[in-house]
């Protein structure tokens, strides 16, 4: 059989309690497959812990390593994609936590798919014993509010560890420069064929989950920016339902005028269409505002993340 080359792409936040053994773990995985030349990328997003120093005596020692520095902190999504660019010489990349809730020993399994002839293996969490309950609440309401409004079709709980063929991730690096990048959407609708596995996510190893409930937050409306206008089209059916609302508001008015006369004559029909229609426009320009403010950080062409230093054994 062929030996193919895989890259293993992980982000690395704040883990010096973990990075250590995921590397022994994952280079155990890809060393018992002697039909793969693997080798590990870490991409530092700007840490302040010790994660730095405990990479570079791992890269001293493995000559399979290699360390990409970030200069400021630019975020899960943007090291994922800092690694996929130096990644091009691989025949599939690997994407995956570093904090060892997905289980490199699911590798194997990738790269059998991937011999079959699938461009994108995609993962899916069975269960997350360490998500809260809001946490999940949030995940699951943001995957159905995106599979009612996108045309593209994304795997509820899908996770970004997954897959990739070399093609794939030449079309990503050289045809997107989008600076919102949301790599759960934009994957699957670049297409070619592909394919699941579910798995169980392991309790985290060491330290606390780094994704805060905000940046959950942020990356689901970074989502539903990139995929979906159909946010746009809010205003017309708020207005109508309000304008439903009013009217019963209206009846009700007249029918309490007559029966109550010590209510001002039109103080109440004033207060609510005021209340109404200051709610139908607030609605409306919050939605237009993320449109444009997604539309400025596109226009301003600044760059997607900026490289410190790139460590390799050599």
């Amino acid at each position: 059989m062929e030996k193919i080359k895989i890259a293993v792409v992980t982000p690395v936040f704040n883990e010096e309690q973990v990075i250590g053994h995921f590397h022994a773990r994952t280079r155990a995985v890809l060393d018992s497959m002697p039909d793969v030349d693997g080798k590990i990328i870490f991409v530092l997003d700007r840490s302040t812990d010790d994660s730095r120093n405990i990479i570079r005596s791992i890269v001293d020692r493995d000559a399979n390593a290699r360390l990409i520095v970030l200069s400021s902190r630019f975020g899960h999504q943007m090291s994922l994609l800092a690694g996929i660019e130096r990644s091009l010489d691989a025949d599939a990349i690997v994407m995956m936590d570093s904090d060892l809730q997905q289980p490199p020993e699911l590798i194997p399994k990738m790269i059998d798919a991937y011999r079959k002839g699938f461009d994108v293996v995609f993962t899916t969490r069975k269960d997350n014993e360490d998500a809260s309950f809001i946490r999940k609440k949030v995940g699951n309401l943001f995957y159905r509010l995106l599979a009612r409004s996108s045309t593209v079709e994304i795997t509820a709980n899908a996770a970004d560890f997954r897959l990739i063929s070399n093609r794939v991730a030449d079309i990503l690096v050289h045809n997107f420069e989008e600076q919102n990048v949301f790599l759960r959407g934009i994957i699957p609708w670049i297409g070619f064929d592909q394919t699941g596995i579910e798995y169980v996510a392991e309790p985290r190893f060491a330290g606390k989950s780094k994704y805060s409930l905000s940046r959950m937050i942020k990356l689901a409306t970074a989502g539903i920016l990139s995929f979906s206008t159909k946010p746009l089209q809010i205003g017309i059916f708020v207005g109508v339902g309000f304008a439903a609302l009013a009217f019963l508001m209206s009846v009700y008015a007249v029918i309490d005028y007559f029966v109550d006369r010590t209510i001002p004559s039109g103080w109440t029909t004033l207060a609510v269409l005021l209340l109404l229609f200051s709610g139908i426009q607030l609605i409306v320009m919050g939605v237009l505002g993320a449109y444009v403010g997604g539309i400025y950080e596109e226009v301003k062409r600044r760059p997607r993340y900026i490289v410190d230093e790139d460590v390799s054994h050599d």
